[in-house]
């Protein structure tokens, strides 16, 4: 994942809603005949198991909205084996291997973009369909012709952030970490926003350090309109903290990922100075799908996260592609959903033929404090068509 500012541990009961048939080891279920077993490879523990969570719950509510609350296509039941990949690229490569060595000919999930870029290859290599979770990498786009994703990718959080800015000649500042993952998105910001006319600059801190104010006065005494905000760990509320004291939001734009709700507290008192990036709040869209998601939740108490919808779209591919398919022949499944265009959650969304990027919405927010409790504030819509990557050449 690209966005990783603070992990949270999310109760076992995310993972044991809404009935069908799931377990925690791969094996096959029920006859051929009547079923489609799908393979589904997340991160039950581990790292990223808080997004794992979001992403089956997530995965179970599509398939009840997908199929009518049948949980069946073309009259056979659709069961799920899920396996833990505990956030481990060794342990997901073997479950998948596993699964498609039983004959499974749908493989979904998985978080972390590295884990992604490690089952994609396998399933040009054995023909069979992955659809993978929340990984954000762009180097999933285009994999190969098996390979659809059914989150966003980092291209997206940048074009939303870029639509914090008007016109040309603005000056921005990505303040991040002397990391992969801070320079990695340094570079995603340059590219995009230096393409629009606007001068990009970095301020990279080391990760061992535990004073951010030089750094805090470098963001300010540049003078931008915009900060561009990478940070993972647990050194973000200090690093919050260092911004706000050198007075950095009264004079700039401070623009960074939204993160999942429990994570919201950590951001201190800077968070409702701050604009965020977000790839889906629960109150940003207004469709039948998301009003549907949203009061099936509030029938536990519960609303979507972040990642819900990405594995409530894996649910609405599943279902569209053995329908169109009339069976799970992998190249006609793969036919089935170039091109395909739905009402997802978020809102329109689609397949582009080319390279496979999953076309979205993405939303601009901020927090404000309502009743003691951090709310997102709606301040935008960054729409599918300005969110969208540049077409890539398919690789495989």
């Amino acid at each position: 994942m690209r966005h990783r500012f603070t992990k949270v541990l999310l109760g076992l009961a995310l993972v044991a809603l809404l009935g069908g048939t799931a377990t925690v080891a791969a094996r096959p279920q029920g006859s051929k005949a009547n079923s489609y077993n799908i393979g589904v490879v997340y991160s039950r523990t581990g790292l990223l198991s808080a997004y794992g969570g979001e992403y089956v719950q997530g995965l179970r509510y599509g398939l009840q909205y997908a199929t009518n609350g049948t949980n069946k296509v073309n009259g056979k039941t659709i069961n799920l084996t899920l396996v833990d990949d505990k956030t481990d690229a060794a342990t997901a490569v073997s479950a998948a291997k596993d699964l498609i060595g039983q004959g499974y000919k749908i493989i979904a999930g998985t978080e972390s973009s590295g884990i992604a870029l490690q089952l994609a290859p396998l399933a040009a290599q054995n023909h069979v369909l992955y659809l993978s979770g929340p990984a954000a990498s762009d180097a999933i786009t285009g994999a190969n012709k098996y390979t659809f994703r059914s989150g966003r990718q980092t291209l997206q959080d940048v074009y939303d952030a870029a639509s914090f800015l008007e016109g040309s000649g603005k000056k921005v500042v990505v303040f991040d970490q002397d990391s992969v993952f801070g320079h990695g998105n340094y570079a995603a910001v340059k590219a995009v926003l230096g393409g629009k006319g606007q001068t990009v600059t970095e301020v990279s801190v080391p990760l061992t350090a535990t004073d951010f104010t030089p750094f805090a006065q470098q963001a300010k005494n540049a003078n931008p309109d915009l900060i561009f905000v990478a940070w993972a760990g647990t050194t973000a509320g200090a690093m919050w903290k260092s911004l706000d004291q050198q007075n950095v939001f009264a004079g700039a734009k401070v623009v960074t990922g939204l993160a999942e709700r429990a994570t919201w507290g950590a951001l201190g008192d800077q968070a409702t100075k701050i604009q965020f990036l977000s790839h889906y709040v629960y109150t940003a869209p207004k469709n039948k799908v998301n009003d549907w998601l949203v009061a099936q939740m509030r029938k536990r108490s519960q609303v979507p996260d972040i990642f819900t919808p990405d594995g409530f779209v894996a649910a609405q591919l599943i279902v569209h592609a053995l329908q169109v398919a009339k069976g799970d022949d992998p190249d006609k499944l793969v036919a089935a959903l170039e091109g395909y265009k739905f009402l997802a959650p978020k809102g329109i969304q689609a397949i582009r033929p080319q390279d496979h990027a999953m076309l979205q919405p993405m939303f601009r927010v901020k927090l404000v404090t309502k009743s003691g409790h951090l709310v997102p504030q709606i301040l935008g819509t960054a729409t599918t068509f300005a969110t969208a990557p540049p077409i890539v050449a398919m690789r495989g």
